[in-house]
């Protein structure tokens, strides 16, 4: 029962932790020569970096990614960059009035200012397969009795290479459990079963980042192709016990 000591870090250290991950990233783009000609802009908000701009090839974003990532007390890499000139497509699933980011494709199942398109999240998502860059789960899951159904339908219509971020509270603090249209219970845990305990045949993710800052989890998984290695030890013990 350790995880339950978690205090969600309060606005004046989450602003603190944006700072020191400020100063870190650019001392890092400084001092990698990979790095210094990408126009890759890197913000961070609430541990949550933010990245625009564009790049050249995938490999360039998947090297930013990863470098980002790597900074202690990143919950999360958020990606809105144009690849060889083409502007990624951004889905927010369930977005209500709010999107993610302005220009995001916003899909919920009630009118509302953001919506762009009614859908059903607990059914077929109404995208192609293989058409989208980045999908948003914000506060979404918890809302679905089996949300298995909808992660099966982000891995259908992501791009290869393309990322599913997830946020939502997190089981031990009051948040997961004060919204009575709650009814599903997260943890890190949960992340690493949706990676690695599915059944033969079911699709396959991959864990690009995964974390908790003792309000809400954070995850951003990546379709894994289902002739693909699964992901090593090593890189598992970034993020799960």
């Amino acid at each position: 029962m350790v995880a339950l000591t978690l205090t969600p870090p309060s606005a004046e250290r989450l602003r603190a932790v944006d700072e020191f991950l400020t100063e870190a990233w650019a001392d890092q783009a400084r001092h990698d020569s990979r790095l210094r000609d990408l126009a890759v802009e890197v913000g961070f908000d609430r541990g949550v970096a933010h990245l625009t701009g564009e790049v050249g090839e995938p490999d360039d974003l998947r090297l930013v990614r990863d470098r980002v990532g790597r900074l202690a007390g990143v919950l999360g890499v958020w990606c809105r960059v144009r690849v060889g000139g083409r502007e990624p497509v951004v889905v927010d699933l369930g977005c209500g009035a709010t999107k993610q980011w302005p220009g995001n494709l916003g899909l919920d199942i009630c009118p509302a200012a953001g919506v762009d398109t009614l859908a059903d999240l607990s059914s077929t998502l109404p995208l192609a397969d293989g058409s989208v860059d980045v999908l948003f789960a914000v506060h979404i899951l918890e809302h679905l009795i089996d949300f298995l159904p909808l992660v099966d339908e982000a891995h259908r219509v992501l791009r290869p290479g393309g990322t599913l971020h997830v946020m939502s509270p997190w089981w031990g603090h009051v948040n997961a459990v004060a919204d009575p249209t709650h009814v599903r219970l997260l943890d890190v845990q949960t992340i690493k079963g949706i990676c690695l305990q599915r059944p033969p045949g079911a699709p396959r993710w991959h864990p690009l980042h995964a974390g908790c800052d003792g309000a809400s989890i954070f995850a951003d998984l990546t379709p894994l192709p289902p002739d693909a290695p699964p992901p090593t030890q090593a890189h598992l013990a970034r993020f799960f016990a």
